[in-house]
Order: structure tokens, then C-alpha cells, then sequence
């Protein structure tokens, strides 16, 4: 299976203007033979947890349809971000797209201190399963629960994908996390961040991907848009930046 890290630079809130910038990036991984592609955290949007309740919308909006035609049209599994409304409840989600299934969701299990007054969390899990290897979910500060990587492996999932926002001043302490759980539980685990800035925060990029000992493969740099793609049968990596 080969499954991409999206690595994008977020414009604040503008809807229409990052779905155009998703598209350039599947399109990229269709190009390259990618079976799934992951987002950073809120990517739709950037993350932007005042305007989170004014951009937010139910996860089968018809405003990101484009991402259930690409997946059908193209056999691609494609993972975005997006604030969303559940039982009046405001929510960090991730909203999954495979072709010839329903529209998917994971919502954000853990928050992050400074996001408990804006979003609510939820209770959920989220296993996919594409050629025959089960990946879980994670969405940033999930990964910092041991419970939540636990739980991963005890469901029998052979990669970790995690959406994050991470900052120049976080991140390092995060690669260590994800490193770390691809060595407990021999899973590979993909990391996609933003690059740029966004909610206030200077993003690292350095969307990562790591085999299932716990070893680097590769990174993407700090500064640029781009795909880093992994091939979990040989442990390759591709990089492909956006000029």
C-alpha cells in the first residue's frame, strides 16, 4: 500500500481557496499511485479555533463532494479536516472518503488545554481497512494518550496516521511520541502537518513516516507544500514538493 502525507500551507479560513489546494495534492498522489491520502488537522479550514463555529459544517455538506468523486473516479482514500456540528456540539473532525462507501468521520478524542473551551470531544474510534491493512486514526493531541495508540494495536492496525497542527516549538517532543509508538506496537506511522502559519502558530512541516520498528524513513522540510509518500510493503519513501 502506498499512503501520502499531505503537507499544505493553510489560507485562513477560506473554504474554496484550500478544497483547490486539497484537489492539486490528490491529484499529485493519484499521479504517483497512492491508495490513501491524509491531511493535517482542520486542513480545510486551517486551524483556526475562532472562526471553527462559523466554518463548521455537517460532515456530509455537499461542499466537500468533490472529495467523494475524486475517490470514486480515481480508487483513492482521501482524509481531510474540517471543523464539524454534531448534536450542537463543535467538533474537530476528520472526515474520510473511499470509493464506493459512505462518507466517514472520526472526531478529535482528545483536546488539546486551550481547545476544551471552544470544541467538544468525542468518544470514538476510527479503524479503515484498504488492501488488506487496517490504519487508525489519530488527530493530534490524540497521540499523546498512550490509551488511544493502545488501543490501536489491540484492533490489529498496522499503520498510524495522524493529522496534526504542530509547531517549531511542539513538534519535536511529538516525533518522539510517534516514533516511539511505531516501535512499542510495530506499526507504521504516518504523520501529516501543515507548513506555514495557522491559528497563530509558526507550523514545522516535517511530515514524517516512520517503519514498524520505530526507525525514520523520511521527512518532508520545514518550508514547503508537498507529498511524503510511503510504501509500507518495502519501506520506501518518496518525497514530492509543490514549487
Amino acid at each position: 500500500m502506498k499512503i501520502a502525507a499531505a503537507q499544505i500551507k493553510p489560507i485562513k479560513g477560506d473554504i474554496n481557496a484550500n478544497i483547490e489546494n486539497h484537489k492539486t495534492l490528490i491529484n499529485l498522489a493519484i499521479n504517483n499511485n497512492v491508495d490513501l491520502i491524509i491531511f493535517p488537522e482542520l486542513s480545510i479550514t486551517g486551524y483556526e479555533p475562532e472562526l471553527a463555529e462559523q466554518l463548521s459544517v455537517h460532515y456530509e455538506d455537499p461542499v466537500l463532494d468533490i472529495f467523494q468523486k475524486m475517490a470514486e473516479e480515481n480508487n483513492i482514500t482521501i482524509i481531510v479536516g474540517m471543523p464539524t456540528k454534531a448534536d450542537d456540539k463543535l467538533l474537530i473532525s476528520s472526515i474520510i472518503f473511499q470509493p464506493e462507501k459512505k462518507r466517514d468521520i472520526y472526531s478529535k478524542r482528545h483536546l488539546f488545554p486551550t481547545e476544551t473551551g471552544v470544541f467538544s470531544r468525542r468518544e470514538s474510534f476510527c479503524q479503515l481497512n484498504v488492501l488488506q491493512n487496517k490504519i487508525s486514526l489519530a488527530i493530534c493531541y490524540d497521540l499523546s494518550d498512550p490509551n488511544h495508540s493502545q488501543q490501536a494495536y489491540q484492533a490489529g492496525s498496522n499503520v498510524y496516521a495522524a493529522s496534526v497542527l504542530n509547531s517549531v516549538n511542539g513538534i519535536d517532543n511529538d516525533l518522539i511520541k510517534l516514533s516511539d509508538i511505531a516501535k512499542k506496537y510495530h506499526m507504521h506511522v504516518l504523520m501529516a502537518n501543515f507548513t506555514g502559519e495557522s491559528g497563530g502558530y509558526e507550523c514545522a512541516g516535517k511530515s514524517s513516516a516512520w517503519n514498524n520498528n520505530g526507525s525514520l524513513l523520511g521527512e518532508l522540510n520545514r518550508e514547503n507544500e508537498g507529498l511524503l509518500i510511503l510504501n509500507t510493503e518495502n519501506n520506501q519513501i518518496e518525497k514530492i514538493y509543490i514549487p
